[in-house]
């Protein structure tokens, strides 16, 4: 099932390490990250070095590791540690939006989705080969066949997951 974060206020150490496991972050505008681990001692842990250079690039990640300073959201924003930002009034309701807009969709397909992508980050996988896989197995599901007749009949879907 895809996984929103919707960051509000600090989200530093653990916090931002929980965020960045998610498949999409939102980010109030008052939101500030970092990872401040090195001042204290110790790395990031629980996929802080590893996570944060997939989503921002190796330079930006170790700038931020290595000087443990925060960013603020908009820098998040510029950077791709999140997708978006948004006044804190609407945080959770762009979040439920977000949620309810792919929960619309085939859940048989979101879940091969997720792992498509996940396997081109997984270390000695082929992505590209998971992503066959994963097309192939959608074929002749329910999701499939409700999604194609619902094109052709010009209405919206209504998945059942099976």
């Amino acid at each position: 099932k895809p996984v929103i974060a919707a960051v509000n206020g600090f989200a530093l150490g653990g916090g931002l390490e929980l965020a960045m496991s998610c498949h999409v972050r939102i980010a109030s505008d008052n939101a500030k990250m970092g990872l401040p681990e090195v001042s204290l001692g110790v790395i990031p842990g629980y996929g802080g070095t590893q996570r944060l250079p997939r989503l921002v690039g190796k330079g930006k990640a170790m700038e931020m590791i290595l000087s443990a300073q925060m960013i603020d959201a908009n820098d998040a924003l510029q950077c791709g540690l999140v997708n978006r930002v948004v006044p804190q009034d609407q945080l959770l309701s762009t979040a439920h939006e977000l949620a309810v807009r792919m929960m619309k969709n085939s859940p048989t397909a979101l879940a091969a989705a997720i792992r498509a992508v996940n396997a081109g980050y997984e270390p000695g996988a082929n992505g590209l080969q998971r992503e066959i896989e994963e097309f192939g197995k959608c074929f002749g599901t329910a999701d499939f066949k409700e999604g194609t007749t619902a094109f052709v009949e010009k209405r919206k879907a209504n998945f059942t997951g099976v």
